[in-house]
C-alpha cells in the first residue's frame, strides 16, 4: 500500500509544481531583500548584482515580491520531495505485491492461511461463503483478481474488497437487491462483523461521464426510496479520472464504519 501512496503523492506534487511555476510566471522580476538598521527595515529588489531600494510608496511590489519568495520556498520543498519520492520509486520492487498475491491463492497456503481472513463470527462466515445470485452481465469486464479470490471490475473495487478481506469483515461482491420495481447489484453487500447489520458500498468511478452521473442520481434515488439512505445503511465513494479513489480513503471509511 506504501507503493500506491507513492504514486500518489508523487502525482500530487507534480501537478502543485507545474502549477506554483505557472503562478510565478506573473510576479515581477527579482527577489526581496530585507536589510534591518536597528530602527526598522528597508527593502531592495535585487537581481543578483545590483540592488534597488524601495520606498514605502513601493509596499505592493515588496509585497509581491515578498509572496514570490515564499511561493520558491514552497516549490523548493516539494521539488525535494518529489526527489525522494523517486528514488524510493526507482528501487521498489513492483512484483511485491504480486508476490503477495500469490502467496495468499496458492493452494499449499490458501487453507492454512484462511483463518487469518476469517469473519470470527460461523454464522457471518456462512452468510459470506454461501451461494447468492451475482450480476452477470458484462463478465468480460471482471478482470481484477483480488486477495479475497474475487474478480471485479475496476481496481478501485480490488482496493475496497482488499481492506474489507484484511479486516476480517463479511461481504459480497455483487449481489442482487430490489429496489422498488427495479433490481440493482450494490458493489459490495457488507455485514457488520459484530452486529451483523447490512450494509452496502457503491463505488462510482466515471462522475466526470454526464450520463454516467445522471444515472448514479437515478440509482441514488432508488436506494433513498427505499430507505438506504447514504452515510446510514449506504456508503458511497466517488472518483475521476483527475481525482482516483486513494487507499487512504478506503481505509478510513473501513475504519469509521466496521472497526
Amino acid at each position: 500500500m506504501i507503493y500506491e501512496k507513492m504514486i500518489a503523492e508523487h502525482q500530487r506534487l507534480e501537478k502543485q509544481i507545474e502549477q506554483l511555476q505557472l503562478q510565478l510566471k506573473d510576479f515581477p522580476e527579482g527577489k526581496l531583500i530585507i536589510a534591518s538598521n536597528g530602527k526598522g527595515n528597508k527593502w531592495y529588489q535585487s537581481d543578483g548584482h545590483n540592488p534597488v531600494y524601495l520606498s514605502k510608496k513601493e509596499r505592493k511590489l515588496a509585497e509581491k515580491l515578498a509572496h514570490k519568495k515564499y511561493l520558491l520556498l514552497q516549490m523548493k520543498n516539494m521539488i525535494h520531495e518529489k526527489k525522494a519520492i523517486d528514488f524510493y520509486l526507482r528501487h521498489h520492487d513492483s512484483n511485491a505485491y504480486q508476490t503477495e498475491q500469490s502467496f495468499i491463492n496458492s493452494s499449499e497456503y490458501k487453507e492454512l492461511l484462511a483463518p487469518s481472513f476469517t469473519p470470527l463470527s460461523q454464522e457471518l462466515n456462512d452468510w459470506m461463503n454461501s451461494p447468492y445470485e451475482k450480476n452477470e452481465m458484462h463478465p468480460e469486464n471482471l478482470v481484477n483478481r483480488t486477495h479475497s479470490g474475487n474478480l471485479v471490475r475496476s481496481k478501485s473495487e480490488a482496493i475496497i474488497d482488499m481492506f474489507l478481506f484484511k479486516h476480517k469483515i463479511p461481504f459480497r461482491y455483487e449481489c442482487i437487491l430490489q429496489l422498488d420495481d427495479i433490481f440493482v447489484f450494490p458493489d459490495f453487500t457488507i455485514r457488520h462483523p459484530e452486529t451483523g447489520e447490512v450494509f452496502y458500498w457503491e463505488h462510482f468511478g466515471m462522475m466526470d461521464n454526464p450520463n454516467y452521473s445522471k444515472k448514479v442520481s437515478s440509482k441514488l434515488q432508488h436506494y433513498i426510496s427505499n430507505g438506504i439512505i447514504p452515510s446510514i445503511q449506504l456508503i458511497t465513494t466517488y472518483e475521476t479520472k483527475e481525482k482516483p479513489l486513494s487507499p487512504e480513503m478506503v481505509e478510513k471509511i473501513v475504519e469509521h464504519y466496521f472497526l
